[in-house]
């Protein structure tokens, strides 16, 4: 009797991985991407942010946010993070997407799209980052618009001098202020410019600062109370030469 050997048949390609292996990635042109980090906190009684002194072209000598470009196996998320640690030397901060910014000519070298995010730090972290180089610096921004009307803003250094800011940074940096003055009525982003225990004079502080208006105590107390966002840790402050206010935390909602 006649032995047959079963013939081991190769699988048939699907249409969708022919079609891949055929795909020809230079049909379409294809911009670069990058994320640009606003880092944002309250020092000295004013908003701050992080800048770096560019030390190449193009926009040689001018300042410019932390960024850096997307890396083909990294998410837009963890490139932000990454940035954030690697520049400004901080982990486990609120960071969230802010924007997208993809204006044709908003870089010289070449098609280049930026997806903006801010973070968002407690004042004393924040006075605490140890700057590695002169090419860094803790600038002030003003902003002379009321409310959320948007519009331009400056970056101010320590003797009040206006930064001239590299690509479109101003644009970004006016739209997270924006987005930050927007979002202190219905979420707690305040809670993250304070450290882990604070006052409710601290905390008012803080949404003057973003706001840019004075805010009635008693009102304003009496309706942050009411959110059931701050619980009383028990303690009072230590070492003021005042008297001493109570002390709270922010209550997170599982």
């Amino acid at each position: 009797m006649a032995s047959h050997t079963k013939k081991t048949e190769k699988p048939v390609k699907g249409a969708e991985e022919l079609f891949l292996q055929a795909y020809d990635i230079k049909a379409f042109d294809r911009p670069s991407v990058t994320v640009d980090v606003v880092l944002l906190s309250i020092h000295e009684g004013s908003l701050h942010t992080l800048l770096v002194k560019r030390q190449e072209h193009p926009f040689l000598g001018f300042w410019a946010l932390p960024g850096g470009f997307v890396r083909m196996d990294e998410s837009l998320d963890w490139a932000a993070a990454r940035v954030l640690s690697a520049k400004a030397g901080l982990e486990g901060v609120f960071l969230e997407q802010l924007f997208t910014f993809g204006a044709p000519g908003r870089d010289p070298r070449t098609r280049v799209l930026s997806v903006a995010y801010y973070a968002l730090v407690d004042h004393e972290r924040f006075a605490r980052m140890k700057l590695e180089s002169p090419e860094m610096m803790l600038g002030r921004i003003h902003v002379p618009w009321a409310g959320e009307a948007g519009g331009p803003v400056e970056v101010l250094s320590s003797v009040n001098k206006p930064l001239e800011l590299a690509f479109d940074h101003g644009e970004i940096l006016s739209m997270s202020v924006k987005r930050l003055r927007g979002k202190l009525d219905y979420s707690p982003v305040a809670f993250q410019m304070l450290p882990e225990s604070f006052t409710l004079y601290d905390l008012q502080k803080v949404h003057e600062v973003v706001l840019g208006r004075k805010l009635n105590k008693d009102s304003f107390r009496k309706r942050l109370l009411a959110t059931g966002l701050l619980a009383p840790t028990g303690e009072m402050q230590q070492e003021v030469d005042h008297r001493p206010a109570a002390l709270y935390r922010y209550d997170r909602k599982p």
